[in-house]
């Protein structure tokens, strides 16, 4: 059996015609055999997106748009494929949101839930809209704009204060308010001219201040060393006073004390020498008369002494009785 040529040809050109439909359907997204792991995302507004178009997670591509679907005749939702470059656990909060790029191709970016439970093929991903940059700018001045109107009604109410408080009797007191300051002013200005006299380089009290002041640290600079010589003393004084035995000093102290109040407690009694004889009056008596008796025998020396010695060979014998009591003189001289 012989195939013409025309056969050959017309087959030829299906084949070519069927290629270059796959090829143009490879190079969109698109396959014939739909294989791979496909996940979807359904929304309200594409805004732009395409098939082929990338699919980021954290910035790193994991896929691409493989085919976008209207759901119903009112295209209320739109159905759009994803087909993941490899299996990856997608947990199942996570939210898919189509990121607008003026200069270049929108893309979708699937935010990473945080549950542990994962996505499977064919399963539907959560949605969310993407605000634009614009809209972020007017989310941001919208508060700012409300703030400003607020601020200008307070200025209109404060201005309309100030029209009602500045009457006639208000002015005349602000003139006033302003003659008081510029008798301040002058007063400053007098105040301002004493403070320049103090501070005289050559005669203000600041500057003799200062001298006196530059004096005694001199004064202290030039005895630095006897400063030195004393703190020195001083502190070989604190350290031998902390090496004495201030305690058993003190208890020596204590004990001693105690001795001189035993030897003053037993004067006080009749126990001892010392005792009777502060506390016994026959004492003091028997020395009276001891002391009155030796009175009177140095005065009968004074008077007879040839009763006691004789050295006369032709003398006469003193035959007068002895003296009973001391002489009036010798009274005079004890007392």
């Amino acid at each position: 059996m012989t195939v013409s040529n025309e056969t050959k040809v017309g087959a030829l050109t299906a084949v070519a015609i069927t290629l270059l439909i796959l090829s143009f359907n490879f190079l969109k997204g698109k396959t014939l055999l739909k294989t791979g792991n496909y996940i979807y995302a359904v929304y309200s507004e594409t805004k732009g997106i395409k098939i082929s178009n990338p699919v980021y997670v954290k910035g790193f591509q994991v896929g691409a748009v493989a085919d976008i679907e209207n759901a119903d005749p009112n295209i209320a939702s739109i159905i759009v494929s994803i087909k993941l470059t490899d299996h990856y656990n997608i947990p199942v909060n996570s939210v898919a949101v189509i990121r607008e790029n003026p200069l270049g191709t929108p893309s979708i970016d699937i935010q990473l839930g945080d549950q542990k439970t994962y996505l499977q093929q064919g399963d539907t991903l959560q949605t969310a809209e993407a605000k634009g940059m614009l809209s972020g700018i007017m989310d941001k001045v919208t508060p700012v704009t409300v703030q400003l109107e607020k601020t200008i009604q307070t200025l209109d109410e404060v201005l309309k204060n100030i029209n009602t408080i500045f009457d006639p009797k208000t002015k005349n007191n602000i003139q006033s308010v302003i003659s008081n300051v510029n008798k301040t002013t002058e007063s400053l200005v007098v105040s301002s001219a004493s403070l320049q006299q103090m501070l005289n380089q050559q005669t203000g009290s600041i500057a003799l201040s200062i001298n006196n002041v530059n004096k005694f640290t001199k004064n202290l600079s030039d005895n630095n060393e006897k400063i030195s010589q004393t703190l020195g003393n001083v502190a070989k004084a604190s350290d031998n006073l902390a090496k004495a035995d201030l305690a058993g000093s003190i208890n020596q102290l204590k004990v001693a004390v105690a001795n001189l109040n035993s030897v003053v407690e037993k004067i006080n009694s009749d126990q001892g020498s010392m005792g009777k004889l502060l506390n016994d009056p026959s004492l003091y008596n028997n020395l009276n008369n001891t002391i009155k008796s030796a009175n009177i025998l140095v005065d009968d020396l004074r008077m007879h002494p040839k009763r006691y010695v004789n050295i006369s060979v032709f003398g006469k014998k003193d035959k007068s009785g002895p003296l009973m009591q001391p002489l009036a003189d010798t009274l005079k001289g004890n007392q």
